[in-house]
């Protein structure tokens, strides 16, 4: 069989950051190569250094101060080319046009001053001797490909009107532009549901085929990469610790790391009461299956349930939320976006609801609305007993202690000139829950420690950590101020596995020890199918079917629902099971 083309080699790759107290050496001395046509799957947890990889590959870690990089890069697109020896100059030519890339998140990532359709349109401009009129209908065609409806309202809209979804497939139609040699994509889908999660991977699929463009495909999501990869790096702390083909590393994991990661994802086939965590055993022992199984036994929930007894908290009756349309000045009739229409529904104190549904169905703009951080056209909302339409302005801050919001992109939602642990113990003055400055310092160490981080990490600012690490800021803010009702807005949707287990078990704990109500709101329904009591579907700003989790998954009713869970990818990690 003939050996593919080489596209790109990395041999003894490593980046160094210079920081004020210390040196942190994100990428240890990394070799790997990128054959033409392939995808090439990186997986690893949050902080491993999968995004300072992609980020070096295109010469974009220069602009990072005290980063340092030693090693080589060898391009092979036209002529051989030694990319960390080219000037910004010569680079120019290279990014965008032969090697581009879809950044983990897309709201800082695209310009905000800008219209989608120009921002698109500026790249096929810089890169091609076409017209505006041409450049306009490749925009056009674009958009249509990544499956976005009403394209002619998307490519005037600036980035703020859109929902998180939408600007991830923007940023899609972007990359894609110029039909690159190598498309980078670093956590594409994280923002999108399954379903055009689904569309948007047949699509690489489709341009790779037709132009034998090579992949390097970043994920924390195994499944998705099991699905679209054909070899796969396993990394950790910086290091390679495994790589090889997609049935080998999946199917025949030789690293403990490997097998840890695999084990923490929510089987779709079982009921279980916690995830396994790989700090619950000894992880070498997983290479015996018959003790893996054991500790499974231990997790599995038991079918006799007791019936609970719930207590109404929030009631939500007849909802609207309409944003009127922007229109020119001779438009006499007013017009609306319905992005959520007539909603009714009901959480229980100490449940957890799952709201899920496709990208743009109004579950973000339905979450806000509960705590009027978008007001509502109409409709009615009680939460235990209070009228929260009616509140006052220091009513409506008491309310927002009782409940808490966590944001879908953790940066934009971070104030970048705090640091984290300033930023963690914001709410805890806000609403009085400390005495002291002694006493928030200890507060936040404990919610640090309960989310996975290091109180070492209190002075560092956002900037400083990755994607999964700034959403556990998030989620230790929100927990700050002892909420009853939290509203998780894709909260797990940035963090890897192993840290998608921890959260999703702390939430179950929090559940179980102080009776906290969440509001689950997510595209990946394993996790919804693990965590929530009841899921709601939702679909164009409509609640579309409703029930417990287990008869939603086992027998949906609605071919809406039906398709969402066809879409979810085929579990590789359910075998360990």
């Amino acid at each position: 069989m003939k050996q593919p083309d080489l596209l790109l080699s990395v041999k003894n790759l490593s980046v160094t950051f210079q920081l004020q107290e210390s040196e942190v050496r994100a990428v240890k001395d990394i070799s790997f190569d990128i054959y033409k046509g392939e995808v090439l799957g990186i997986v690893g947890e949050s902080g491993s250094g999968k995004s300072i990889t992609a980020l070096s590959l295109n010469q974009l870690i220069r602009s990072i101060p005290n980063a340092k990089q030693e090693g080589s890069i060898r391009f092979f697109g036209q002529d051989s080319q030694e990319l960390v020896n080219l000037s910004n100059k010569q680079l120019q030519s290279v990014r965008g046009k032969l090697i581009s890339m879809i950044f983990q998140e897309p709201m800082t990532s695209l310009n905000p001053v800008l219209s989608c359709g120009k921002q698109i349109a500026e790249v096929l401009e810089v890169h091609s001797s076409i017209t505006k009129e041409e450049s306009k209908s490749m925009v056009m065609d674009l958009l249509q490909k990544v499956k976005l409806k009403d394209i002619d309202r998307i490519f005037k809209a600036f980035p703020n009107e859109l929902s998180g979804g939408q600007k991830q497939r923007v940023m899609i139609a972007m990359a894609m532009a110029c039909t690159p040699k190598l498309l980078i994509a670093d956590e594409p889908t994280t923002a999108l549901d399954v379903t055009i999660q689904r569309s948007i991977i047949q699509l690489m699929k489709q341009l790779q085929d037709n132009t034998n463009m090579s992949i390097l495909f970043i994920s924390h999501d195994l499944n998705l990469v099991a699905e679209l990869a054909d070899r796969v790096v396993v990394m950790k702390e910086g290091r390679i610790v495994e790589q090889g083909s997609v049935e080998d590393v999946f199917m025949r994991p030789q690293h403990p790391y490997t097998m840890g990661l695999l084990a923490c994802r929510p089987p779709l086939q079982l009921e279980l009461k916690r995830l396994p965590l790989v700090k619950d055993f000894e992880i070498e022992k997983l290479q015996d299956k018959s003790q893996f199984a054991k500790i499974i036994q231990t997790l599995i929930k038991s079918e006799e349930e007791t019936e609970k007894e719930w207590t109404e908290l929030l009631k939500v009756n007849n909802l609207k939320v309409w944003f009127q349309k922007r229109q020119n000045w001779l438009s006499f009739q007013k017009s609306y976006v319905k992005a959520v229409d007539g909603v009714e529904f009901f959480i229980n104190k100490g449940e957890v609801v799952g709201l899920v549904g496709e990208s743009g169905s109004g579950k973000s703009t339905l979450g806000r609305s509960i705590i009027r951080l978008v007001e509502p056209h109409a409709g009615e909302m009680y939460f235990d007993g209070l009228n929260i339409r009616a509140l006052n302005r220091k009513s409506l801050k008491d309310l927002r202690q009782r409940i808490q919001i966590l944001f879908q992109d953790p940066y934009s939602s971070l104030n970048p000139r705090m640091s984290i642990g300033q930023a963690i113990m914001e709410p805890l003055w806000v609403h009085k829950l400390i005495k002291n400055h002694q006493d928030g310092i200890e507060e936040v160490h404990k919610l640090l420690h309960l989310v996975g981080l290091d109180k070492s990490h209190f002075n560092r600012f956002p900037n400083e950590f990755s994607g999964g690490q700034r959403q556990r800021v998030g989620i230790a803010r929100a927990l700050a101020a002892n909420p009853e009702l939290l509203i998780c807005d894709e909260s797990i949707a940035s963090l890897d596995v192993s840290i998608q287990a921890q959260i999703l078990n702390l939430l179950k704990d929090l559940q179980e020890e102080i009776g906290l109500s969440i509001l689950f709101i997510s595209h990946d329904l394993s996790v919804v199918k693990f965590l929530c009591d009841r899921i709601l579907v939702m679909k164009d700003g409509i609640l579309v079917e409703q029930g417990s989790s287990k008869n939603i998954y086992q027998n949906p009713q609605e071919l809406y629902t039906q398709n969402l869970i066809e879409a979810i990818p085929k579990s590789r990690n359910d075998s360990f099971f």
